[in-house]
């Protein structure tokens, strides 16, 4: 009677070891699918600086240094490619930018100072090249985009 008493106790034993081990193997794979599908950190704790990007003709001696963040990044991912748009497109618009940055910039308690902090010295009569007014175009698209603002004539696309 001893052996049966004895295979009892084993068997009991063993069912309790397997009903353990189940609940722990049932954790340890929910606590394996809850760390699988985490998602992970949006915001990139890495500070890096962005360096100013140069606009110049040395030809011309004439140069801007654009400072404002994002406008690298704009420029490398949302900007249509150089080539895009051609050398007059870009100067008529450039145009009409400028008018309107200058106006803005020469009334500070009328617009923001922050925004417009220097007239930019752009004649129609000078031949800047196209790398010049690419990335003068590119700016000012980034900044009506940025600061929900509007250059040009119309209704304004980026303050939705």
């Amino acid at each position: 009677m001893k052996n049966g008493i004895f295979f009892a106790t084993l068997y009991v034993e063993n069912s309790l070891i397997m009903k353990t081990l189940k609940q722990l193997i049932y954790i340890i794979f929910i606590g394996a699918m809850l760390w699988a599908c985490s998602s992970t950190p949006l915001k990139n704790t890495t500070n890096t600086k962005e360096e100013p990007v140069v606009i110049a003709n040395d030809s011309l001696e004439y140069e801007i240094i654009i400072i404002d963040p994002g406008f690298t990044t704009y420029l490398n991912t949302i900007a249509k490619p150089e080539g895009f748009y051609s050398q007059t497109y870009l100067e008529n618009k450039n145009r009409l930018y400028v008018t309107t940055w200058n106006y803005r910039a020469n009334n500070p308690l009328q617009f923001n100072s922050n925004i417009y902090e220097n007239v930019i010295d752009y004649s129609p009569h000078i031949d800047y090249g196209y790398e010049v007014n690419y990335k003068l175009f590119n700016y000012f698209e980034f900044a009506q985009r940025k600061y929900r603002m509007n250059l040009g004539i119309g209704a304004n696309r980026y303050s939705r």
